[in-house]
């Protein structure tokens, strides 16, 4: 964990174009971050999150002009929905 004076200075400096962003989530969440950082060759957690709104942004753009991508999304928005309580902090 960062010394509050390292966060201050992080914040300092990147304060116009980023926030930082701490999130409880289960050990899974966690550890399935660390999964797709190693197999996507990023560079941690944070990179990783970064990469999977990346994923689902593009799978949205997508939705809007093909139709096999909408099905998926909506077949993932489906099932995150109905299993929303197990992904919960």
């Amino acid at each position: 964990m960062a010394t509050t004076e390292n966060q201050n200075r992080w914040r300092e400096k990147h304060h116009t174009v980023k926030r930082q962003l701490n999130v409880m989530a289960r050990s899974f969440i966690h550890d399935t971050l660390v999964k797709i950082a190693r197999s996507q060759g990023l560079r941690g957690k944070g990179e990783a999150v970064t990469f999977a709104t990346f994923v689902t942004m593009a799978l949205e753009e997508h939705a809007a002009i093909n139709p096999e991508a909408k099905r998926l999304l909506d077949l993932y928005r489906d099932a995150y929905a109905r299993d929303r309580d197990m992904y919960a902090p």
